[in-house]
């Protein structure tokens, strides 16, 4: 692969960073440089808020959700070119982070099965920031299995009604849509019995509510649903064929957060080179040189797999079981790295707050924020069976639910 600029991808480049220079909101550009690893937040302003009025002005200028279709409120960038966006808007990009899950994953769904009024309704409030969705898969109960879900959704007429609960929803409590996935036949193998809808988180009978996480914030969520009214033209694809229009959600959420996650690579490289431990810099200890060495490998490969993954978009391609590496080998390499880091500052990687305690501090965030990471888009033990199995093509792990009516699963042991 070549991976130099084209003549035309340098004049979409210049374009590109020409228009950050005279655009972006350079007065947070200090504080999002220095924003630690799962803790994205500004002192004074609201990240959401923020990240609205940058959204906004994105999709004014034309630079919102690239490689959607214009109509819909895109550029009808190609998929290079969104990488090449991306690369230029450097640390403004993390302002983007509430639009993330609506971008990457809830807007290709709904592009692909929603109605025509629907795409052209919902879609453009999407990429100009103005609405923000989140995606209502995760149970208490279910685990990582999506399949198990017990959320219940039973037709009345031209309407649903909607009964359950929804765990670690990413940005429920600002949220105005979500999609969401139901048990709408309890009689058939649990992969069969599943329909999909979105709907309007104001809902009446829509319950959030935020849960505090081990670093302060308050990401994820726990969704209550009490008799929830969804109209039939809500739907996205047919009864009962939910599982398969999961898999295009999933499919991108897997390429979104494989794409888009940090490892914390530049930051442990930068903080070994400026470490002085009692046998001199940490950068000359071959051990921690051969960490770095093995940790530089990883991040390389990460990025190449990353293109290739953009080489199959531009052929019109449906993300793959492929992008499960991406995101399995960042989390994993996320939380070393965190630990490697508190490992070498000893008592100072508890400390957090202003100026070198902030600076010590960020791998605190990222050691606490990055089991999350190895959660969400799906376990390591679940992306570890997808690549076996659809990758490499391995048996299959044995399933003994598999064609046993959803009803007739055991919920306890004996």
């Amino acid at each position: 692969m070549n991976f130099d600029d084209t003549p035309q991808e340098a004049a979409f480049r210049t374009e590109a960073r020409a228009w950050i220079a005279a655009n972006a909101p350079k007065q947070y550009e200090a504080e999002l440089s220095k924003s630690s690893l799962g803790r994205i937040s500004l002192a004074k302003d609201d990240i959401v808020d923020v990240g609205k009025a940058w959204q906004k002005q994105k999709a004014e200028g034309g630079w919102a959700c690239l490689h959607w279709p214009k109509e819909y409120g895109g550029r009808g960038a190609t998929p290079i070119e969104k990488v090449i966006w991306q690369q230029e808007e450097g640390v403004y990009g993390k302002l983007t982070q509430p639009f993330q899950i609506g971008e990457g994953m809830c807007g290709p769904t709904v592009m692909a099965f929603g109605s025509e009024e629907h795409k052209r309704h919902y879609l453009p409030k999407l990429a100009s920031g103005e609405q923000i969705w989140c995606q209502l898969f995760s149970e208490p109960a279910g685990g990582s299995d999506v399949a198990g879900l017990r959320t219940r959704a039973e037709k009345q007429g031209d309407n649903w009604i909607v009964n359950g609960q929804k765990i670690w929803t990413s940005g429920a409590h600002y949220s105005d849509y979500g999609l969401l996935i139901t048990r709408t036949d309890p009689n058939v193998p649990k992969h069969k019995g599943l329909t999909m809808f979105f709907l309007d988180m104001k809902s009446k009978g829509v319950e959030v509510r935020p849960i505090k996480q081990a670093n302060g914030m308050q990401e994820f969520n726990e969704v209550y649903f009490t008799d929830v009214v969804i109209p039939d033209s809500q739907r996205l694809g047919n009864v009962g064929d939910g599982w398969n229009v999961s898999l295009t959600t999933l499919m991108n959420e897997r390429m979104s957060i494989g794409a888009r996650l940090a490892t914390g690579f530049p930051e442990i490289f930068e903080f070994c080179s400026s470490l002085m431990t009692e046998d001199g810099p940490a950068i000359d200890d071959r051990a921690t040189r051969s960490k770095l060495a093995g940790w530089a490998v990883k991040a390389s490969g990460l990025k190449y797999t990353s293109y290739r993954a953009v080489s199959a978009l531009s052929k019109g391609e449906r993300p793959g079981p492929e992008n499960s590496i991406g995101k399995l080998v960042a989390g994993v390499m996320l939380q070393d790295i965190a630990s490697y880091a508190m490992d070498l500052q000893g008592a100072a990687g508890a400390l957090t707050g202003a100026a070198e305690e902030l600076a010590t501090g960020q791998f605190q965030q990222m050691l606490l924020s990055a089991p999350s990471m190895r959660i969400a888009g799906g376990t390591d033990e679940i992306l570890r069976n997808i690549i076996a199995e659809r990758v490499l093509g391995l048996p299959g792990d044995i399933r003994v639910d598999k064609d046993v009516p959803f009803n007739k699963i055991p919920t306890k042991g004996r």
